[in-house]
């Protein structure tokens, strides 16, 4: 059984996610994923649509069958990436997110960019989609696969709403292979700090998918394009070790805690951020 249901994941979006919006990195441009720094990437609102890029290209691919084709985002966040692609791409878009604090930004986030024709924002759980649903050209998660309690669900899901020949893209952490005891409490706390449920590696990713119905295309490293130990990172870290004794978790601090967590996995190769391909099998 999972330790956070779609309850406990709503309540820590709706408490962190004005603060991500007004502080976080990627806020200004509403990004509450990680920048990637690719090769060729010299502007940080290049790095942070990165990920909207791939799966920008990856809807043009279908664009040539299906006109226009319809985008479902599985943990939309504040609606960014959705406006993102559809100012560029003649797409529909769907979203759907746990928190209702998210739902109201994404909202009007979609009425400021005048797209409210093309896209909407809806507040439900990706396990339990509203049946009203329409069949989807391609759907995508960013860094909300982990959250999910049951990926086998995760992927019937995905197979029931994406339509044979659509992709799935999965943007997230994954675990690596090591022997390091030291591990084990570290992927804890980030797990626990972050409400995450599904730490899988990536051969256990392409074995669920393939079981759901979805066959593994590609998947693409991206850890070697992270920033590590930016000077915020190091602030986080140090207030960490003044701090980190006392019982943070379902505080504010709890996030921070979990993302120091994820910085050390990342920086010692005990977990990986990847972007997974996969297309739906007729």
């Amino acid at each position: 059984m999972s330790e956070f249901d779609a309850a406990d994941v709503s309540r820590y979006y709706d408490r962190h996610t004005d603060d991500f919006v007004a502080h976080g990195q990627g806020g200004a441009v509403g990004a509450l994923h990680r920048a990637v720094w690719a090769p060729g990437i010299e502007r940080e609102a290049d790095a942070f649509r990165y990920i909207e890029e791939r799966i920008g290209a990856a809807t043009a691919e279908l664009s040539t069958t299906c006109e226009p084709p319809t985008v479902l985002d599985l943990g939309c966040g504040v609606g960014a990436s959705l406006c993102y692609l559809a100012e560029r791409h003649p797409i529909r878009g769907i979203g759907l997110t746990v928190s209702p604090v998210q739902v109201d930004h994404a909202r009007r986030r979609i009425d400021a960019c005048g797209l409210g024709d093309r896209l909407q924002c809806i507040e439900a759980d990706f396990l339990r989609p509203p049946d009203s649903l329409p069949p989807v050209d391609l759907a995508y998660a960013i860094e909300s696969f982990v959250h999910t309690p049951d990926p086998s669900a995760f992927f019937a899901t995905c197979a029931r709403l994406i339509r044979p020949g659509g992709r799935l893209l999965i943007c997230d952490d994954f675990r690596r292979p090591t022997p390091s005891p030291q591990a084990v409490g570290t992927v804890e706390r980030f797990r626990r700090g972050w409400h995450l449920n599904s730490l899988v590696d990536g051969n256990e990713l392409v074995r669920l998918a393939d079981a759901g119905g979805f066959g593994h295309e590609r998947t693409h490293e991206l850890t070697p394009h992270l920033r590590l130990g930016r000077p915020r990172d190091r602030l986080i870290a140090l207030f960490i070790a003044l701090f980190g004794w006392l019982p943070l978790d379902g505080t504010r601090a709890g996030h921070l805690v979990g993302g120091n967590a994820l910085h050390t996995c990342l920086s010692k190769g005990w977990i990986g951020y990847d972007l997974a391909y996969f297309r739906r099998r007729a």
